[in-house]
């Protein structure tokens, strides 16, 4: 989720499925069929499965949510995260991080004048983080965060399953041709693990096979995976400057810390009884419902802090909304981003400050425009120009824009609530709603046909300077791609323009590094490294 094909370049093994895109700066794609999704669809198809399993149960319609995301998850990923919830027909009143929702699950922060710092120990079947959070007048404050997204109790099933390959002399080749007796070799590890949080021993036929474990075997196997979980606490602790005997309370959450010895380890670790009282699995989905409870005016006990009312941001190629401060953000509020430009040598970059729900700026209420001006010529992308948005405790927006290679500023002050009406906001939100889906394939095809046209510029600049090094029927493929790139770019297809896209990409990457090699050898010819 909201993430670019090079935040993932070290992983894209891992992945069953093949990812889409080289551009570093788009959010990655994933092609099924002639089909292009990106994680905000794919993501907004659970949710709407969720949501219409809770209108089932519930009987009636479910239009608003808070929805939960780890506390590591950058602005781009909460994003991605709201949009998603968009496309789902929901109205997302919160995003706020599973570590605080855990919390509140626990009924810590209830009372605003408790002061705490609590640890938040998260360990699930696929991934471990642990969060410490300051929590004072009702507001928790993530002070750090450190984990591993590739470490969980599959890891112990993996350790109990290999203990057993290797007690049974079960072969590599036999479990890689029997697909059914490495499932249910995985299955039974799983059964043993959990067995044996309240028995001493496990016993269990397959195939044959005799598969036993003791308690004592299954805790010395895990040994090495929770030392790992605690060198991440270790290092939370120290990013946050704190030592364990300052941290107030423990909070366990994920269905791997019903381990024994997890909760045991956690313990020692921080010198204090851990609180698991609440079901570990739905701790967080019930922290979310607290918070969803105090938005819906039924909990009067928690105050909640001055918000804003519609999302803030400034319009980018395509005519798109970028939103920096989204809606329901706590005033005061801050944030910035970098952006570029996008023709060589452009003197100048306009800001057009825009608020509302929408994706296309002409869909939302201007609040202001400025230019930056004096932006010395440099080539397209090269220029940072970091645009921050600041709303002051009396909802006065400042946004200003700097070029950080020249130190070129201007800024502007503007009432993003002036001469807009509760009626105005309520029915911005509403046509959110009801156009999510065509602002969302309004939103992907601006998208696509701005990287597309991105791709003409950079293929045609490549061919200009090393025509020489390509073969005639290369070129003459090259041009076929571009073309046929060009053309679907006047039609209203985004997954045309991305299935271009991909040809093109296809065709040039192998010569484009075959050029790059040639040029990194003629560099360091006679030099040694």
């Amino acid at each position: 989720m909201g993430k670019s094909y090079s935040d993932l370049k070290s992983h894209t093994d891992f992945y069953t499925y093949k990812i889409i895109d080289d551009n570093t700066e788009s959010l990655v794609k994933i092609q099924v069929g002639d089909k292009f999704y990106s994680p905000i669809d794919l993501s907004s198809f659970i949710l709407k499965e969720l949501k219409q399993r809770a209108e089932h149960i519930l009987k009636t319609p479910v239009n608003k949510a808070v929805i939960t995301v780890p506390a590591y998850f950058n602005d781009a990923q909460r994003q991605a995260t709201r949009d998603a919830g968009k496309l789902a027909g929901l109205d997302v009143l919160r995003i706020i991080n599973e570590p605080t929702a855990a919390s509140l699950a626990y009924g810590l922060g209830v009372d605003a004048a408790e002061h705490k710092i609590i640890a938040v120990y998260d360990l699930g079947g696929g991934t471990f983080d642990v969060s410490i959070l300051r929590l004072a007048g009702g507001i928790f404050e993530v002070l750090s965060t450190h984990g591993d997204t590739y470490l969980g109790g599959d890891d112990m099933d993996n350790a109990i399953a290999d203990y057993w390959i290797k007690k049974n002399g079960i072969s590599v080749d036999e479990l890689k041709q029997n697909k059914s007796l490495a499932q249910s070799l995985r299955l039974a590890a799983e059964e043993a693990k959990k067995h044996l949080s309240s028995n001493e021993n496990f016993f269990s036929d397959l195939n044959g096979d005799r598969l036993t474990i003791s308690k004592i075997e299954f805790e010395t196997l895990i040994q090495p995976l929770i030392d790992k979980t605690l060198h991440s606490c270790k290092a939370a602790l120290k990013d946050a400057g704190l030592s364990t005997n300052e941290i107030n309370s423990v909070v366990m959450v994920g269905g791997s810390t019903r381990v024994p010895l997890v909760k045991k380890s956690v313990s020692e670790f921080f010198g204090k009884e851990v609180n698991d009282s609440v079901n570990p699995d739905e701790v967080v989905a019930l922290g979310a419902a607290i918070q969803a409870d105090i938005l819906a005016g039924n909990n009067k006990q928690t105050l909640l802090l001055d918000i804003t009312p519609l999302s803030l941001g400034i319009e980018t190629s395509g005519g798109l909304m970028d939103v920096l401060i989204p809606r329901n953000s706590k005033i005061p509020s801050r944030a910035s981003r970098q952006y570029t430009t996008q023709i060589d040598g452009q003197p100048g970059m306009r800001i057009s400050v825009y608020q509302g729900e929408r994706d296309l700026v002409t869909d939302n209420r201007k609040l202001a425009e400025f230019n930056l001006k004096g932006i010395p010529g440099m080539p397209a992308g090269l220029p940072k120009v970091e645009v921050g948005f600041l709303i002051n405790a009396d909802g006065i927006l400042n946004v200003s824009a700097k070029e950080l290679r020249s130190g070129v500023e201007q800024s502007i002050e503007v009432k993003p609530q002036y001469g807009i009406t509760d009626a105005d906001v309520e029915k911005m939100l509403m046509d959110s709603i009801t156009h999510a889906k065509d602002d969302i394939a309004a939103r992907a095809l601006a998208e696509a046909k701005s990287e597309g046209e991105q791709l003409l510029k950079t293929t045609e600049r490549f061919l200009q300077k090393n025509t020489a090094m390509l073969s005639k029927e290369e070129l003459l493929q090259t041009a076929a791609a571009m073309q046929a790139l060009q053309l679907s770019l006047t039609m209203e297809d985004k997954n045309l323009v991305h299935s271009k896209i991909e040809e093109l990409n296809n065709i040039s990457r192998p010569y484009a590094e075959r050029v790059m090699d040639e040029a990194i050898a003629q560099a360091m010819k006679g030099k040694s490294i």
